[in-house]
């Protein structure tokens, strides 16, 4: 089971927790990322409409999503809340969570490679790199885009021979793709070769980033698709602008009028296997 490398959760934090024992004034919930801490979840933090029976909404043995809402280290006290926490912040901390595993099943890997624990694992390879990246899956997608080099420093050079085959191997590095339509015309007798022109410049200008890849295809007059796949989306967005000033500028030129049309936003996740 995934454990954070630090003792307590932050106040605001998002957590996993099982449920311990109910009582009619409230829940004790066992901290499952935290080992040995447990948090109380008051009858009133359980759901905004009014609660009559507690176990109408909770179980004994049953996982949550929680949210901190207070602590008092000097106590041991962790005061927990269930309704504060919405459907989309439930579903990122369970995607969160999943990552975490997948970075402990691969992590007890490389440990097995080299024939050490996964306590040894955890204190050198999990500790550092949660500290740096926030969570380490984060750390194994940077290490498949970028190279095992930014992990260099990080854990010891022992573990970086089993990480680069296992993280080679395994991990995926997630990418975005969105796309948007151009609207030209120039009207000129060789406006079509004026219009490619201005797309093939457009596109030559983000092939020395070979994190980035952009496509044109043609939508039927005065229309142009352009799908742009990148890390993130702030790379895209920032793609898809300086593309746009590009085509913008090349078609003004020209005598012809360009439009950049922002769809509805359609952000796809695309995968690709790291090596």
């Amino acid at each position: 089971m995934p454990r954070k490398a630090k003792d307590y959760p932050e106040e605001g934090e998002f957590v996993i927790a099982t449920v311990k024992s109910i009582h009619p004034y409230g829940a004790f919930l066992r901290l499952d990322e935290y080992p040995g801490r447990e948090g109380f979840m008051h009858i009133s933090e359980v759901a905004s409409s009014w609660v009559k029976n507690i176990r109408d909404y909770v179980k004994e043995g049953q996982k949550v999503v929680v949210k901190v809402i207070r602590i008092d280290r000097g106590k041991g006290h962790v005061d927990l809340s269930l309704k504060r926490v919405n459907q989309q912040q439930r579903k990122a901390k369970l995607q969160e969570y999943k990552r975490a595993q997948k970075a402990e099943n691969l992590l007890k890997m490389a440990a097995d490679k080299i024939g050490k624990s996964f306590d040894e694992a955890w204190e050198a390879v999990w500790v550092p790199l949660e500290k740096e990246y926030g969570e380490v899956y984060t750390a194994f997608e940077d290490a498949a885009q970028n190279g095992m080099d930014v992990l260099k420093g990080l854990v010891p050079d022992e573990w970086l021979e089993p990480l680069t085959g296992i993280i080679g191997s395994y991990v995926e590095v997630p990418t975005v793709t969105i796309d948007a339509e151009f609207e030209i015309t120039v009207p000129k007798p060789d406006g079509i070769n004026i219009i490619k022109e201005a797309l093939v410049r457009a596109r030559d200008r983000t092939n020395a980033d070979k994190e980035v890849d952009v496509n044109f295809s043609y939508q039927g007059a005065p229309r142009y698709r352009i799908d742009i796949t990148a890390p993130d989306y702030y790379k895209a967005e920032e793609v898809l602008e300086d593309i746009a000033e590009e085509i913008l500028r090349v078609i003004k030129e020209a005598g012809g009028e360009a439009t950049l049309i922002r769809k509805e936003k359609r952000i796809k996740k695309v995968k690709r296997r790291g090596t």
